[in-house]
């Protein structure tokens, strides 16, 4: 089986690979970045934002910023090395310790932190190593230069803990858990940050932040429709989804990470949520993706719109152009 990934706004990283020999898809490409995507408990104040992008923007390379007032938080796509991006990061956790007060902070996003959850991304399989050793040097560092407590998920736990496990009940839940024995951090100090909370730090493949956005009475119907459509509950392989209130936007949206593009269509989930939606007198008004995606990810969901035949990312002129002569 051919699996591609490409990221959209960054077509000179692109790569293809096969179940039998993993390889470049550029055979001028000499090695691929890893993958950072911090979610930082900042939304609204626009130069807190611009203080957290400039901390954010070397030496790695900053790809993008998406931020939502409703949700208040921002997300930032960065690509490096492991040292590039631990360097970028701590700056920017320390910035975010600096400017974010969860005390003050109401949001439709759960969150235990100002730096929230903390992912390393390896863009291939074999990048895996680099990005466990990357992320464990920047717990190191986030415990003993900035004091925050961090707890490991995904790839770095070995029952793959996700965010949410941390999360439920927020930041006094979370210090109760600790000061019961329940869990511990696995670096840092066992108390969390009195305006900072703790850091969420782990390993996981890359994902699709996609929402989408509902004209409907209630948020039980945002509610109800993620439910239908994420894993836990009998949905999607792959999908986390949660129903939110916009109250500045006027709607409600079925939030979604899709951590596996190629096990769940973005088109079929779309439609499901359409469908669910139209079934309780609620409508679709737009969706939005947070961050980058997968062009792989695109390419299968325009194919299937258009109902192209044998359509894939080698159909694609600026895809097929990194290919090389044919």
């Amino acid at each position: 089986m051919r699996r591609w990934g490409c990221f959209v706004a960054s077509s000179d990283i692109c790569f293809e690979s096969s179940d039998e020999a993993p390889g470049p898809f550029y055979a001028g490409l000499m090695a691929l970045p890893l993958e950072s995507v911090p979610n930082l408990s900042e939304g609204r104040d626009a130069k807190a934002l611009g203080a957290l992008r400039d901390a954010m923007s070397a030496p790695a390379r900053l790809l993008d910023v998406h931020a939502d007032p409703d949700h208040h938080r921002s997300v930032y796509t960065l690509v490096g090395s492991g040292s590039e991006l631990v360097e970028t990061l701590v700056a920017g956790i320390r910035r975010a310790v600096e400017v974010i007060d969860l005390r003050d902070h109401v949001g439709a996003h759960p969150r235990v932190g100002a730096a929230d959850v903390v992912p390393l991304v390896p863009l291939r399989p074999e990048q895996e190593p680099e990005a466990r050793s990357a992320a464990l040097e920047l717990a190191d560092r986030i415990g003993d230069e900035l004091e925050l407590p961090v707890f490991f998920y995904g790839r770095l736990t070995d029952d793959a803990l996700e965010p949410a496990f941390f999360r439920k009940g927020g930041t006094d839940e979370l210090q109760r858990r600790i000061d019961a024995g329940e869990l511990l951090p696995d670096r840092g100090p066992n108390r969390l940050h009195p305006t900072a909370g703790a850091v969420l730090l782990g390993v996981r493949r890359p994902l699709i932040a996609f929402n989408v956005n509902l004209r409907a009475e209630s948020v039980e119907i945002a509610r109800e429709i993620a439910s239908l459509v994420r894993e836990r509950d009998g949905g999607f392989p792959g999908v986390r989804a949660l129903g939110l209130d916009l109250p500045s936007a006027g709607v409600v949206q079925v939030s979604m990470n899709i951590t596996d593009w190629e096990a769940a269509a973005l088109h079929e989930i779309v439609e499901r949520v359409a469908a669910e939606a139209q079934a309780r007198g609620a409508e679709v008004i737009g969706s939005e993706l947070v961050g980058l995606m997968p062009a792989g990810a695109a390419v299968e969901a325009a194919g299937a719109l258009l109902r192209i035949d044998g359509f894939d990312p080698s159909r694609v002129l600026e895809l097929r152009l990194l290919d090389g002569p044919s």
